[in-house]
């Protein structure tokens, strides 16, 4: 004789089964009901490993990247299954690139030729506004002395300054004079050395536009080829542009030697002038490269951290520190796109899955919370990722004292496990 593959004796409840597994609209969750033994999770299992694998689709990859504006809050990029470790590998390798890269650009002839040529023009203009303070200071009777603290006027004859008492020798007229070119004189140099702060600027400005170029020689078509491997995907591009703006601004961090030392992860060291490519890497949350159908996730143990998701710290110098790439992942992470199967008797015996379950469903969106952050039981640095979208429908097991204390007390559970009729044992 075969072997049956079917729960013997449970039609109707086979039926209602497939029939909620199809319903892919928002409420129409599942409540499995019947006693301890009788066979529920077995009867769930083998459902959808019959009917997802022959109809579903595989679910999205989910990523959280460094949010360049606000490092404590990271961004989720939804990729299609198994781009997901293309991105991470894409973007290690990006940075790898740009170590070579960049310090050749910048220590290459033509670079150094058009920034010594910015040098000499403003060094020129520099000079040519004091020689001719100076030439006309000449032709007055009066030198242009250079000195520690500056610039200084004296009156001269035949090159060579004259001394308090030579000064005193000559007519009133005469030194009446002097002192009216060296006030004049006096304005026009003031003149010029305010001007210099702002030639210096001027500069500054045509070399940060060098480098601009520099690095966008260097940057751009390592970039333009992430741009054409992951074309279409608006969340990837928007990134990319985050970071190619993030490089031009820290361009020194590229032109330093790499440092393979160990760097602890933090939220100041992705700070925007930080010298740490942590920022650059890609926290692959979620991946489906291997799988060709829909998600099934039995979680045994439904902590609230276990299906929401947590944010780990490190302790660094006697410091809890964290950043994107702690973000790990819960069931309803996992499950997205596909089923979660609970039992409820395990989920309401934990403090706060109830609540996280429900306010996942509702919103159609799964929020990493800390509990600790959430009731100030602790005071470290934390992050607010960016919420995933949410799409799962979940497959409660219980008996049905629970159903019946669920429906009577809870004024949220119908509208998230709609009912088609009325239940039976």
């Amino acid at each position: 004789m075969e072997d049956l593959t079917e729960i013997i004796g449970q039609v109707r409840a086979i039926d209602a089964t497939r029939f909620g597994v199809g319903m892919r609209h928002h409420g129409y969750n599942i409540y499995v009901m019947g006693p301890h033994g009788s066979g529920k999770r077995t009867m769930v299992r083998e459902l959808l490993s019959q009917e997802l694998c022959a109809t579903g689709a595989p679910a999205s990859d989910w990523c959280y990247v460094n949010n360049f504006a606000q490092p404590h809050k990271p961004r989720a990029i939804r990729l299609p299954a198994g781009m997901g470790f293309k991105l991470r590998a894409d973007m290690q390798q990006l940075v790898d690139e740009l170590h070579a890269t960049i310090p050749a650009v910048f220590e290459g002839d033509e670079y150094r030729r058009r920034l010594d040529k910015i040098n000499e023009e403003f060094s020129e203009r520099q000079t040519q506004a004091f020689d001719a303070i100076g030439d006309e200071a000449n032709s007055r009777g009066i030198v242009l002395l250079r000195t520690l603290k500056g610039f200084s006027l004296a009156p001269a004859k035949n090159g060579e300054v004259l001394s308090p008492e030579e000064f005193g020798k000559l007519t009133p007229q005469e030194q009446q004079r002097i002192e009216r070119d060296t006030e004049m004189l006096r304005e026009r140099l003031e003149k010029v050395i305010r001007q210099v702060p702002r030639w210096r600027r001027e500069r500054l400005a045509r070399v940060d536009k060098l480098n601009e170029e520099a690095v966008l020689f260097a940057v751009g078509h390592l970039i333009d080829s992430l741009r054409e491997d992951f074309a279409g995907i608006e969340a990837v591009q928007a990134y990319l542009d985050e970071v190619r703006q993030n490089i031009i601004e820290n361009i020194d961090d590229f032109r330093q030697p790499k440092d393979d030392g160990d760097s602890s992860p933090s939220l100041s060291n992705m700070a925007p002038d930080g010298a740490d490519f942590a920022r650059f890497r890609v926290n692959v949350l979620v991946e489906h490269a291997e799988s060709s159908c829909p998600p099934v996730i039995d979680e045994e143990h439904p902590t609230c951290q276990n299906l929401i998701g947590r944010v780990e710290h490190l302790s660094h110098m006697g410091v809890l520190v964290t950043d994107f790439m702690q973000i790990k992942p819960g069931a309803l992470h996992l499950a997205n796109g596909g089923y979660l199967v609970l039992d409820a008797l395990k989920l309401l015996t934990q403090p706060f899955s109830w609540e996280a379950l429900k306010r996942a469903l509702s919103t159609r969106e799964v929020r990493i919370e800390s509990i600790g952050q959430m009731f100030s039981l602790i005071s470290t640095v934390s992050l607010e990722p960016e919420p995933i979208p949410l799409d799962v429908k979940v497959l409660l097991l219980g008996d049905r004292m629970l159903y019946y204390l669920l429906a009577a007390y809870d004024s949220e559970f119908a509208a998230l496990f709609k009912r088609s009729g009325r239940p039976r044992g």
